[in-house]
């Protein structure tokens, strides 16, 4: 986050504006509607501008820009067409610790004039940090589609109630839970309706119902491979619901920051080398944050029942009668394949799919290699890039040809990712020249050579060094 949002109380403190021209006049008008004391300093002025002066309405300095026009001034806003200008308010500014906005200037800026969706009390401001400004333009629009018209209105009457509500639910687990269930009440809709006396009403019966004491539950989120993109519409609904999160290593920032930022955040990911936490310690919080009323999260990279444990939490919490729910997400799988344009299935290549994790040995010895080495079917091995020597020579000793296509997808649908391609005898050579790392998805089959022609996310396939050899089958 390069730039600090910040919403500033205007409200009769001088604001300087320099300049006189069109881009002056529409930077005056948002000042006046935050009820801003606005000075205009220009030689010349348009029109608009003219009448807010004859009216009284902004004050008008006469003639070139002189440092002497910032006394006073909380704010500066540099509108004038001469660049020299422009610098000029920006420097002294600058000397006097005020935040100055240098109009289609961001490198001379201190703060940016965003775009507004105005609902007020409710405001919902967009910046580009001035880098593309119609883009920040093209958002408001689209929110203001988005976002409901009477949201100023519940603010306003939310506000009067705001110290009996705290009062009557002075715990703000119990206050949350009120306020959730207030928004899927009838309110909004008398509100909508023009009917503020029934709003009312509906909130004050809402404010005397008997309260029960808040329920802990626990929901497995699937938080798919990284992209926040990816996340369903009841995985982002939950986390901003969740009072608390156990979150796996592997769970991208990208996804946990459209979480609920009061929420608290504890990692509870496994590491080879490093700090771990157990399963049975994973049971533990979770079972200690739910009886503790609390809404709990426990998210997961990919999908709770694909290779994640989510089966043993879940009867872990059944033997504990704890209320659970699964939100499923996206498996590494499913998401890498399609990230480096691979069909897992394919008409003509694979006719079937097997999920395959390897992550030590006795798991490696408990595999049927036989059914694995079977051709026209495709495997997606979750197992990093750890066991890929002892992976090929299972495979080659049963039979699965050293010419057959592999994909690996590293950091597969962030922004990092690099897919990795050649064949399995050259397989753990290859991973090794191009220094692939985890998080790995390896996809192994004859759909996985469809990577460097159908590829479409990020940079194209790295394909395997063509003087790596290839071992007999072992």
């Amino acid at each position: 986050m390069n730039l600090f949002p910040l919403f500033v109380d205007l409200a009769r403190r001088p604001v300087l504006v320099v300049g006189g021209g069109e881009v002056a006049a529409r930077k005056v008008a948002a000042l006046l509607a935050a009820g801003a004391d606005v000075t205009v300093g220009a030689p010349a002025l348009t029109p608009q501008l003219a009448r807010l002066a004859a009216d009284r309405r902004i004050h008008h300095l006469d003639g070139p820009y002189a440092e002497r026009w910032l006394d006073g001034s909380w704010l500066v806003v540099a509108a004038t067409a001469d660049r020299a200008t422009n610098e000029a308010v920006a420097s002294d500014a600058a000397h006097r610790r005020l935040f100055a906005n240098v109009v289609d200037d961001a490198g001379l800026s201190t703060f940016h004039v965003p775009a507004i969706v105005d609902r007020s009390p409710v405001i919902v401001a967009i910046s580009s940090g001035g880098s593309a400004p119609m883009l920040a333009r093209r958002l408001r629009e689209r929110l203001e589609t988005l976002l409901d018209p009477d949201l100023g209105a519940l603010a306003t009457l939310l506000e009067r109630f705001r110290t009996r509500i705290r009062t009557r639910l002075p715990a703000p687990a119990a206050r949350r839970h009120w306020y959730d269930a207030l928004f899927d009440s009838p309110l909004m809709a008398f509100l909508r309706a023009r009917q503020p006396a029934l709003a009312e009403a509906a909130l004050e019966a809402s404010l005397h119902a008997p309260t029960a004491p808040a329920e802990g539950r626990v929901a497995l989120v699937g938080a798919g491979p990284g992209d926040p993109g990816l996340l369903t519409l009841k995985a982002l609904r939950a986390l901003n619901q969740a009072d608390v999160i156990l979150h796996d290593r592997l769970v991208s920032a990208e996804v946990l920051a459209l979480a609920r930022r009061d929420a608290e955040f504890i990692e509870v990911g496994k590491r080879g080398g490093g700090h771990s936490t157990s399963q049975d310690a994973i049971h533990q919080l979770m079972l200690e944050q739910a009886r503790a009323g609390r809404r709990v999260v426990r998210l997961k990279g990919g999908d709770p029942f694909v290779f994640g444990r989510g089966g043993e939490e879940l009867e872990f919490l059944r033997s504990h009668g704890v209320p659970y729910e699964v939100v499923p997400g996206i498996t590494a799988a499913l998401a890498c394949a399609a990230y480096a344009g691979v069909p897992l299935t394919h008409r003509d290549h694979a006719q079937s799919v097997r999920f395959v994790t390897a992550h030590c040995r006795d798991s490696f010895d408990a595999l049927d290699w036989r059914a694995l080495a079977q051709e026209r079917q495709t495997l997606a091995i979750y197992m990093g890039v750890a066991g890929l020597e002892r992976l090929r020579a299972r495979l080659l000793a049963h039979g699965r040809a050293a010419t057959t296509p592999f994909a690996l997808v590293e950091n597969g649908s962030r922004a990092t990712q690099r897919v990795v391609t050649g064949t399995l005898g050259q397989l753990p050579q290859t991973a090794n020249a191009h220094k692939v790392g985890s998080p790995a998805l390896l996809i192994l089959g004859e759909v996985a050579a469809l990577a460097e022609t159908l590829h479409w996310y990020g940079a194209p396939p790295l394909v395997a060094l063509r003087e790596l050899s290839i071992p007999h089958a072992a």
